[in-house]
């Protein structure tokens, strides 16, 4: 009997534009011979399986629907691709430990310290992984320009500490732009980043691990003409996305070494992908993105396909060994597994 699976988007973030299309992705990718697929939109107000063009509530007591010919559907893997808060920041994590349903990404501390970029950048810095030298600002903290430029100089970079896709994300250049930056920065997160400014050329690695071993990506290179990869960049064009990198065979070897190496230190699972700032030959780690997205163009499909995979097999080895590994007895009983 086919597994029920749900595409889980939405989120709530302003990062949920960027859900749906990963989830659009996702299920262009899916072995729809293999597995039932449904799309399941996850928001404040509700959560909605959508099912032949027609939207159900969901029952959250065990994650599942009732259509409209009245059959009950169980959904047997949840494939997470909300992008910020609750999907990747270990929140649906939890939900679905105790609801016993394996999931496709990393699970409640790998997510929430990877969500956390100004934690997991000190965390890993302590195993001799480099990053920028960076401030965390809390609501309520006073912003003191003096002391960011003395710490940080400048340019510097001023974005949410929790999110992504460079949302709220300023390149401050003046004294006097700083504090705005904040300001913009704490409409989005609770928390605030200011990083020091690396010259040099930007790279990110996708890595995933299944039953069949370990597979560290190709490199992407990342060109824009912007004053750095924001926005636009990602998702409006302005950019172009060199895959495999330009880079040395040493080079590039290192990078991908160091992703290996950070998927194990922060227990990863699923797909993740490392971005970096490649100052001369020495990677910088800029995050860890246990949620990556996953339209047909964006960074990790162009790993895959440079690597001569298929996105297909890689989605079904990761939740065929999700199935097989999966231990309800580590989370909550629930009747979903008796």
């Amino acid at each position: 009997m086919k597994k029920n699976i749900a595409i889980v988007w939405g989120g709530y973030s302003s990062e949920k534009v960027i859900s749906e299309k990963s989830a659009t992705g996702i299920y262009s990718f899916i072995d729809k011979e293999k597995y039932n697929v449904f799309k399941v939109k996850i928001d404040r107000t509700s959560w909605q399986a959508e099912a032949r063009g027609c939207f159900y509530p969901v029952d959250k007591n065990n994650f599942s629907f009732t259509d409209s010919d009245n059959r009950h559907i169980r959904f047997d893997f949840a494939y997470i691709t909300i992008h910020g808060t609750p999907g990747e920041d270990g929140t649906l994590q939890g939900y679905f430990d105790m609801l016993a349903i394996p999931y496709s990404n990393c699970g409640v501390l790998a997510s929430a310290l990877t969500f956390n970029k100004f934690i997991c950048n000190s965390f890993l810095k302590n195993f001799g992984i480099e990053v920028a030298n960076s401030i965390l600002l809390r609501k309520g903290d006073t912003c003191q320009p003096d002391e960011v430029i003395s710490r940080l100089g400048l340019p510097v970079f001023v974005k949410p500490n929790l999110g992504g896709s460079s949302f709220a994300t300023t390149k401050v250049k003046e004294s006097a732009q700083l504090e705005s930056a904040v300001e913009e920065a704490f409409r989005e997160a609770q928390e605030v980043i200011i990083e020091s400014f690396l010259q040099g050329t930007e790279v990110t690695c996708g890595c995933l691990k299944t039953d069949k071993g370990m597979t560290v990506l190709p490199l992407t290179e990342v060109v824009t003409s912007n004053e750095f990869f924001d926005f636009d960049a990602k998702y409006n064009g302005q950019v172009e996305e060199i895959t495999p990198a330009r880079l040395s065979e040493e080079t590039t070897l290192a990078i991908q070494q160091e992703t290996e190496r950070i998927y194990h230190l922060i227990g990863a699972k699923g797909i993740i992908r490392v971005d970096y700032i490649l100052v001369g030959n020495r990677p910088v780690l800029l995050e860890v993105n246990t949620t990556p997205g996953m339209t047909a163009t964006s960074f990790v499909p162009q790993q895959v396909n440079a690597a001569g995979l298929s996105m297909t097999n890689i989605i079904t080895e990761i939740i065929e060994t999700e199935l097989v590994h999966f231990n309800p007895r580590q989370c909550y009983d629930n009747d979903h597994n008796k």
